[in-house]
């Protein structure tokens, strides 16, 4: 059976020919692996080339786009399936539902907060599936280093480190995924969480 996985991205057209490139090795990548595609449903930015790439290398791309963006004109028609939802929330939902795994690509307030919604929901053991970011030219350096800065002021626990995997590039992210085994965490509100001074 294809594995879906569900790749959130940029839209913006305006960004660096480097993470375009980086956006077409996934899509390539993933296509070769025999995964489908579900993402946000648009032909521009990050999001459009990562679904060109998959279509041009033979995969298949579910696009999940909420009503008032599809009324832009900017959606990615000639997906293999394309779901209209009513708003964001219910696109994100359907794209958590539909998918096996996540890659986050650069992208900006929207993609960030996609990521850390699906990353919030494993923590909350909602889901255990994978996520891995793709760190194209050290993009999500700042990221990592904010994670870091939560860790050591005892915000999130150092164990949550195995929720997410920093990769270098589509490979990394996609052999993550391949070789990945779901982890089994203490709740977020176990007794040693909730004592005070711990």
């Amino acid at each position: 059976m294809q594995q879906a996985i569900c790749v959130y991205s940029s839209s913006s057209d305006a960004i660096a020919p480097a993470f375009f490139e980086a956006a077409t090795e996934l899509g390539a990548e993933m296509a070769r692996r025999g995964h489908a595609l579900v993402f946000g449903g648009t032909s521009v930015g990050l999001m459009g080339a990562v679904a060109r790439a998959v279509h041009a290398s033979g995969g298949t791309v579910i696009g999940v786009i909420p009503q008032s963006i599809h009324e832009r004109g900017i959606a990615y028609e000639i997906a293999d399936e394309l779901i209209v939802t009513r708003d964001l929330r219910e696109r994100k939902a359907y794209m958590e539902a539909r998918a096996e795994a996540f890659v986050t690509l650069p992208g900006g307030f929207g993609t960030l907060e996609e990521l850390l919604e699906i990353l919030t929901l494993k923590q909350l053991q909602a889901h255990d599936k994978p996520i891995a970011l793709i760190n194209a030219q050290g993009f999500y350096d700042p990221l990592a280093h904010l994670f870091e800065h939560i860790y050591r002021e005892r915000f999130a626990r150092p164990e949550y480190r195995n929720l997410y995997h920093f990769a270098p590039d589509a490979v990394g992210a996609l052999d993550y995924i391949a070789n990945y085994t779901p982890v089994r965490l203490e709740s977020k509100w176990s007794q040693a969480e909730l004592s005070p001074g711990s």
